[in-house]
């Protein structure tokens, strides 16, 4: 669609409107904004552009040729379905980078892992000597960095952005794994998975997707791409696959070729890495390259890392665990288990974290799903409820009894609390030192 001369609505102001706004005004397009809140700063940014506050209304789409949401904005909002009903076209922020995209780019989806794995493929591509990004749900929008003028992007990919998609259509994609999660957005599994897989639906021809050998949902979805189809796996690699000999990264797609350890050994880093790894060499990147970026890259905060020691007792932050598939991938491989875990369900089901109860000594439940929690383990291990994370620590403290793990790893969103993750994370390490502190 040639953008320049068209009345655009933008749903939402949010990181992903903001950036679409700028980008359209830079096509030449009209931007009219669609912003729930009532009072909006002056802004430079939004000079230009017809804002519509207070509620998104559907007299909003009054004349116009396009329209791009934001994640945030439900897709059976009012308004998106006037969009429909009107037959006006629907895209997401991804969808308008696509369209001025330049650059070949990898797109990354799935239930976990995407940050992680979003960022040793950029890695990849600059050790290879590109100038090359991460971008997309990642934090810095997959439009703005279309525009910049990389020579690759590595593109972030969440189940909101690829529901709205028309002409999206990397030269690799990876679908990492798929678990329930944003059921309340989606409305249903089904749904959620029907966004997921649309990273390679218009992929064809020397297109490559990466899917997971060791996820039988996400593979079985991966088989309906119509492009090249290669995958990654923990185990050893057979033909077409990225896995592990002894910690060691080793590839069979073209050739064998070796490319070294992660920086970290937990199964979800190690999992991101091959997936990485393959999705890095389909793009054509030396297999030293892809040794090199995937050992830069640390496991990034709030996703496993130590927050103290004390005594016998580790307490590790995993506050990016969102969902029970995140949480039960987090308690792999440990034991003697107080987990901390609650918040916004998001309509999915906490029941599975059950199956864990053999790594787990006890569990305390925050937030709305704190109830529900209690539930679940009750009978099965003991379980507490604490009001605010400083409790939480020192109840999950004393259940420890001196030796163990506690864990933070919600299965859950943290907004009924914190204003995201990484504010849970931070309170949980703040909670934990000034236990450290008050021991002293």
């Amino acid at each position: 669609m040639e953008l320049r001369g068209k009345d655009v609505l933008v749903v939402g102001l949010g990181t992903s409107g903001s950036a679409a706004i700028e980008v359209l005004l830079g096509e030449g397009a009209r931007v009219r904004l669609s912003e729930a809140r009532a009072d909006l700063p002056e802004s430079e940014a939004l000079r230009g552009v017809d804002v519509r506050s207070g509620g998104h209304d559907s007299s909003h789409l009054d004349g116009i040729e396009l329209v791009v949401t934001s994640p945030g904005v439900p897709q059976d909002a009012e308004i998106l379905m006037a969009a429909r009903i009107a037959r006006i076209p629907i895209w997401s922020e991804l969808e308008l980078g696509a369209v001025v995209c330049t650059a070949p780019y990898v797109a990354v989806t799935g239930t976990n892992g995407k940050t992680t794995t979003t960022e040793m493929i950029a890695s990849a591509m600059r050790e290879s000597g590109a100038d090359a990004v991460a971008c997309g749900n990642i934090g810095h929008p997959f439009s703005l960095a279309a525009k910049a003028s990389h020579d690759a992007l590595a593109v972030e990919a969440s189940s909101f952005q690829l529901r709205h998609i028309e002409s999206f259509r990397p030269r690799v994609s990876v679908l990492l794994n798929v678990a329930p999660d944003h059921l309340d957005w989606h409305g249903g599994f089904d749904s959620y998975i029907e966004s997921k897989i649309r990273v390679f639906e218009n992929q064809s021809g020397d297109d490559v997707h990466v899917a997971n050998a060791d996820d039988p949902l996400a593979s079985a979805a991966s088989s309906a791409a119509t492009c090249r189809v290669v995958s990654f796996t923990l185990g050893y690699p057979g033909e077409d696959q990225v896995g592990f000999e002894d910690g060691v990264l080793l590839g069979h797609l073209d050739s064998e070729v070796h490319m070294g350890r992660p920086a970290s050994t937990s199964a979800g880093f190690m999992a991101d890495a091959a997936a990485a790894a393959a999705a890095s060499l389909a793009f054509g990147v030396e297999p030293q390259d892809v040794a090199r970026g995937i050992a830069a890259v640390t496991p990034l905060p709030h996703r496993g890392e130590v927050v103290e020691q004390i005594g016998s007792v580790t307490f590790i932050d995993d506050s990016k665990a969102t969902n029970p598939h995140a949480t039960l991938a987090s308690l792999e491989g440990r034991s003697d288990v107080i987990l901390i875990a609650g918040g916004l369900a998001k309509g999915v089901d906490l029941t599975p974290l059950a199956t864990a109860v053999d790594h787990l000594k006890g569990v305390v439940a925050i937030g709305e799903a704190s109830e529900e929690l209690r539930t679940i383990f009750e009978g099965l291990v003991p379980v507490e409820a604490a009001a605010s994370m400083q409790e939480a620590v020192s109840v999950a403290s004393h259940m420890a009894e001196g030796r163990g793990t506690v864990l933070l790893a919600p299965a859950c969103a943290s907004q009924d609390m914190f204003t995201d993750y990484k504010e849970r994370g931070e309170r949980f390490a703040a909670a934990v030192r000034s236990l450290e502190g008050s021991a002293a």
